[in-house]
């Protein structure tokens, strides 16, 4: 008998050790036959701070733009996966007076109309603008009486209207006029994190649910949420916060990291999903991402009086294996912009509202023309600058620019932008003679490359990106490129300017603080992701 419980002892320490020690529920093996149905990002590249709404089976949903102009892109999908950007809601340069920059938006629809809610940082703080429309056009702003950033507004069943912010403090609104029809009060502390940010108010089965961002949008960014039977609380924090993040062992390695800033709809399929942003890195460790936050999408199983469960174990995969609405994909666009349209599409943005005197649109030659400013790009104001966002960690842009700058201070070529720090590949005059090379700026210092002298004509300009390098060419010959200079990436990521933008990549013009006489002339300009 001694021995058969000495044995049953063995087997059962044999068993208890050769399992993993203090397993971690939040992992799981990859199942390798799962069908992967997308991926992650669904709107790749700088597009930060996502809000969602559905009408009927169809979804839209908005981003913040900061600096940038036409601002808030506003999307159209039918699936929650394919986006196609339809317009802007701040589309018009009178539509906000002074100088823009836009903060994280929430975007609600209600009885016919849209309603897009933000913060101007710069100039008059909260408010919002109204659509039937969400193509547009949008409507001249209403200014709300709300501190900090980043107002949520949430329709009650009884048509009563909400703002709360990054406070967390709570007002009933006037929606016609934007007047306070209550005190603010504030219903919640967080759970602690630090910088709170992007309330959004729902209502599920009987239960107010207040989601939000803490941690900052960087590594510690995470997603969190509490409810409350009363909207004025008291909310009571979902014990299992955060309910999406990549700061732990779930996320630890994962391709994109920075999760957080969500919003949460549900389908007409009733199934729900949140879409949140996150960035993908282009170096090792530490990490630096250069295409700013971008869009991803993950489901959620929310059982009736229950919590929300985002995708399993609040991560957020690039390859997704979940059953999805069926799929209406759009048609890719051109790579190639030939400057044949009498305007550009709604990838081109300016930095703040454009002189458009600075800017010349032939569509009959096929040419789009700048005339540089006494403004350098990353000086306050709106210099000669029109780019579109890079949307691939690899890429390759090039164009066609015709100059013959006169004076020595007129130069015009092609650029990398992100928050003021560029690298540029660029046309000048010195010594009445033209030149080509690479500026590279670091801060307040730039790095200037080998000069090149040109033939008279045309330049192709290249810029392509690997990931951890951009390298810069050209070509007179319509074919073949020289390598020019190679730069790391990493001097133009988040992580080394600062802000909350990512990488444009656009043309400019500048006279560096003289106006310029010499246009610059690009016949077409073309991006591919590889």
């Amino acid at each position: 008998m001694k021995n058969l419980v000495t044995l049953i002892l063995l087997i059962f320490s044999f068993q208890l050790f050769s399992q993993q020690v203090n397993p971690n529920p939040w992992v799981m093996a990859p199942d390798s036959d799962a069908e992967i149905t997308y991926q992650n990002p669904v709107i790749p590249g700088f597009y930060p701070d996502p809000s969602v709404c559905r009408v009927g089976d169809d979804y839209y949903l908005i981003n913040s733009t900061f600096e940038y102009f036409p601002g808030v892109p506003i999307f159209h999908s039918k699936d929650l996966v394919n986006w196609d950007k339809i317009g802007y809601c701040i589309h018009r340069e009178d539509q906000i007076p002074g100088e823009i920059n836009i903060f994280a938006p929430t975007l609600r629809y209600h009885e016919g109309i849209f309603y897009m809610i933000t913060t101007n940082i710069s100039y008059g703080g909260n408010f919002y603008v109204t659509a039937s429309n969400p193509a547009g056009p949008w409507s001249d702003p209403i200014w709300i009486d709300m501190p900090e950033i980043d107002p949520d507004l949430f329709f009650d069943d009884d048509g009563k209207a909400y703002v709360t912010t990054s406070t967390f403090e709570l007002a009933e609104i006037n929606i016609e006029t934007g007047e306070l029809l209550s005190e603010r009060r504030k219903i919640w502390n967080s759970t602690g994190g630090r910088y709170p940010e992007a309330p959004h108010i729902y209502k599920k089965d009987g239960f107010y649910y207040m989601l939000a961002a803490e941690g900052g949008t960087e590594e510690a960014h995470m997603v969190t949420i509490a409810r409350s039977h009363n909207i004025w609380g008291p909310y009571i924090d979902n014990p299992a916060n955060p309910i999406a993040t990549h700061v732990n062992v779930a996320g630890m390695g994962k391709a994109i990291q920075g999760i957080g800033h969500a919003d949460l709809v549900q389908a007409h399929d009733n199934s729900w999903w949140m879409v949140i942003h996150g960035y993908r890195s282009v170096t090792g460790y530490p990490p630096h991402h250069i295409l700013g936050r971008e869009t991803c999408l993950v489901p959620v199983s929310w059982p009736k009086g229950g919590w929300p469960v985002i995708n399993g174990n609040g991560s957020v995969p690039v390859e997704m294996a979940h059953p999805t609405l069926p799929q209406f994909p759009f048609e890719a666009k051109p790579a190639r912009t030939n400057f044949d349209e009498p305007q550009l599409g709604h990838e081109w943005n300016y930095i703040q509202q454009p002189n458009k005197e600075n800017f010349a649109y032939n569509p009959g030659k096929g040419t789009l023309t700048l005339l540089g400013s006494t403004l350098k790009v990353g000086e306050k104001g709106n210099p000669t600058f029109i780019g579109r966002r890079l949307t691939d960690i690899q890429f390759e842009a090039s164009t066609r620019l015709e100059f013959d700058p006169q004076n020595e201070n007129e130069e015009a070529g092609m650029i990398l932008l992100n928050n003021g720090s560029h690298f540029d590949i660029v046309v000048y005059n010195k010594n009445g003679k033209r030149y080509l090379a690479v500026k590279l700026q670091f801060g307040r210092t730039v790095y200037k490359s080998e000069e090149i002298e040109l033939a008279p004509g045309f330049v192709d300009l290249k810029i392509e990106g690997t990931g951890p390098e951009f390298i810069f060419s050209y070509s007179q010959n319509n074919d073949d490129f020289s390598t020019v200079e190679i730069a790391e990436a990493r001097f133009l990521s988040t992580q080394t300017v600062g802000w909350f933008t990512g990488l444009y990549v656009g043309l400019y013009a500048t006279g560096n603080g003289k106006p310029s006489q010499a246009p610059a002339t690009y016949n077409w300009f073309e991006y591919a992701g590889k």
